[in-house]
């Protein structure tokens, strides 16, 4: 099958710059989303996401799920319920330890949105690295929660790497927020690109070998009302 010009764009620009931002027009396109019955109830599962107690720890605020996948050219399969590692090399805040999160619930990890979303994801990053033939895949619900006392921190660790392969930033919804620019930076520092994920479907994407992102903490736009930035994070790994 011919790549559609979204695609083939989408390709060049990761292979060119190591990060893309897609705009919620193009992402769209590129989902088929007018065919995605359930994302109204997909969108709302971020409403009953768990505190996310490691962090909590540490003075910051955040609520998550997350989910374990493997991917391959016969499908996407749920595994079974796993903590999150990341060594304190990619991760100087919380690195070296099993984090374990409430897991996504099944009527969301098994329905038609999220799975859409792994399957663009194996079928993008997989042209990239195409002798990669199995993924080890993982699906992080966030939500960051800002007040009028203290900021929300979507990357609490900094400009970083997540120590996988490729990496998707999904934004499904931005309510009274104002900032949370996400930055991409070269292994030297040097910053490359930045750009805000502001509308619904905007999307960065991340060959997460050679750039380092970040986001800058998001604010209120109303501190009298609430506020939150929720977004999904899939990350894709050779397995």
């Amino acid at each position: 099958m011919t790549p559609s010009p979204d695609t083939s764009a989408l390709h060049d620009r990761l292979q060119r710059d190591g990060f893309a931002f897609v705009t919620a027009d193009v992402m769209r396109r590129l989902l088929d989303a007018p065919t995605l019955d359930d994302w109204p109830a997909f969108a709302d599962s971020w409403n009953d996401l768990a505190p996310d107690t490691y962090l909590a720890a540490s003075g910051r605020h955040r609520r998550r799920r997350h989910a374990t996948f493997s991917a391959d050219a016969d499908g996407i399969r749920r595994e079974a319920h796993q903590p999150h590692f990341q060594s304190l090399r990619y991760n100087p805040l919380q690195g070296d330890i099993q984090r374990w999160f409430e897991p996504v619930e099944p009527a969301i990890a098994d329905g038609a949105s999220l799975r859409r979303v792994l399957g663009f994801c194996r079928d993008c990053f997989g042209a990239l690295a195409p002798a990669t033939r199995r993924w080890h895949v993982e699906v992080h619900q966030f939500r960051i929660e800002a007040r009028a006392d203290e900021a929300g921190e979507p990357t609490p660790e900094g400009v970083h790497r997540d120590g996988v392969d490729y990496v998707l930033v999904l934004l499904i919804d931005r309510a009274n927020i104002e900032r949370g620019t996400t930055t991409i930076h070269a292994p030297d520092g040097r910053e490359l690109g930045s750009f805000t994920l502001a509308h619904a479907f905007d999307a960065a994407l991340v060959d997460d070998h050679r750039v380092f992102h970040g986001v800058t903490p998001v604010t209120p736009l109303d501190p009298q009302q609430p506020s939150h930035r929720d977004v999904l994070v899939v990350t894709f790994k050779a397995a």
